[in-house]
């Protein structure tokens, strides 16, 4: 068997083609430590997918790690999306006629902005299933270099966070709008938790809609910490502004929709990632002060947050003219060259020489971050 610390679990938040960057950060990972084995691997939107491709590949993690990282390289938004002008302009109008229809029920049926389906027949063969199912995982658990692997989606029908979770001796777990539930995970689970909203068409699973995981997740950090992780290696792709950073505009005048969307995307997708990571701290610093009988069935879970050292919603900017025409035009009527961090264009910018920037730009985060990241793995 592989050695591994005792129950490591890797948790991948979401940002869309930021993703990119997670799979780079890996590639350091399992290079350095060739022998590495995570018990746990948890994902949410873009990190679902992430989570998905390690959980569902029976090779060794070096080598799983290797041909995620060749997937995102050579990924293009045609992959993704259908990002043609006659698709686009079909969405635009009938998202127009609806919203000047009244509601009446001639107005044309109305479910995202682009389709998905290139997204889907790419998911089926890079997951290798046919019928859906991730077998792989199954036969991982059985091998024991696996013990869970959770997928988290929010649900518009119930408005819950649901945490699909497959693995061995686990127990199910559930919370205020969140819950857990035993799953024999499918692409659908992982087209479910990567569904932005709006832009990407909500998926139904078992007779029930989600869309992106991020939306109502308060705890990203919960599902590893219920399937009993003892350390957790959580890799964000929000980049950490300084003070002046933060205080700086990123837009002169009024803000075009492109700024509040990116705003409110951060909001949803990645902030809330850096407060759970606060309560865990907290959490830890009160249990190593009380005795085991004081703070069950609180447990000490060391954790590690790695993230960018440059804003990627900046560095997608550099990359926008090379974006498909009809995409380009657009994103272009939101407003995305008035803003200087491109938040919501990072989501969507599937392009190869912006994603193969985040592959090498994870990696030389890693590498600055070796002597922290071997210490934590002792």
């Amino acid at each position: 068997m592989p050695s591994r610390p005792p129950e490591l679990a890797i948790v991948l938040s979401g940002g869309g083609a930021r993703a990119a960057y997670q799979a780079g950060f890996l590639h350091y990972l399992a290079r350095s430590v060739p022998d590495l084995e995570p018990a746990i691997i948890t994902g949410v939107s873009a990190g679902a997918v992430n989570a998905a491709y390690l959980a569902a590949h029976e090779a060794r993690f070096q080598e799983k790690v290797q041909q995620l990282c060749e997937l995102w390289a050579a990924l293009r938004v045609e992959d993704v999306f259908v990002a043609g002008a006659p698709s686009l302009a079909s969405s635009a109008v009938r998202w127009a006629m609806r919203l000047v229809s009244g509601g009446s029920h001639s107005a044309p049926a109305t479910k995202s902005l682009v389709d998905t389906e290139p997204l889907r027949l790419l998911l089926r063969s890079v997951l290798n299933t046919d019928s859906g199912v991730m077998e792989g995982i199954e036969r991982n658990l059985a091998r024991g270099v696996l013990k869970a692997v959770a997928l988290t989606a929010s649900s518009y029908t119930t408005g819950q966070s649901i945490t699909w979770v497959q693995g061995r001796d686990i127990s199910t777990w559930e919370r205020a709008q969140r819950k857990s539930v035993r799953a024999r995970l499918t692409v659908a689970h992982v087209m479910a938790s990567s569904a932005l909203p709006l832009f990407f068409p909500a998926i139904e699973v078992d007779g029930a809609w989600y869309g992106d995981g991020g939306i109502r997740l308060t705890a990203p950090l919960s599902p590893a910490v219920h399937l009993g992780a003892d350390r957790i290696l959580a890799i964000s792709t929000r980049y950490g502004r300084n003070e002046a950073e933060a205080d700086r505009p990123a837009v002169d005048g009024y803000p075009p929709p492109a700024q509040v969307a990116g705003v409110l995307l951060n909001a949803i997708f990645l902030d809330l990632f850096d407060g759970d990571a606060l309560r865990l701290e907290r959490i830890n610093r009160l249990v190593d002060q009380l005795s085991p009988a004081q703070t069950a069935p609180l447990r000490h879970v060391d954790l590690l947050v790695l993230r960018p050292s440059a804003d990627l919603g900046r560095l997608a900017n550099e990359f926008e003219t090379r974006l498909p025409p009809a995409l380009r035009f657009m994103t272009r009527g939101l407003g995305t060259q008035q803003t200087r961090s491109n938040d919501l264009l990072s989501l969507i910018m599937f392009q190869p020489d912006y994603l193969k920037h985040l592959l090498e730009l994870g990696e030389r985060d890693a590498e600055a971050r070796a002597g922290e990241i071997a210490d934590f793995l002792g």
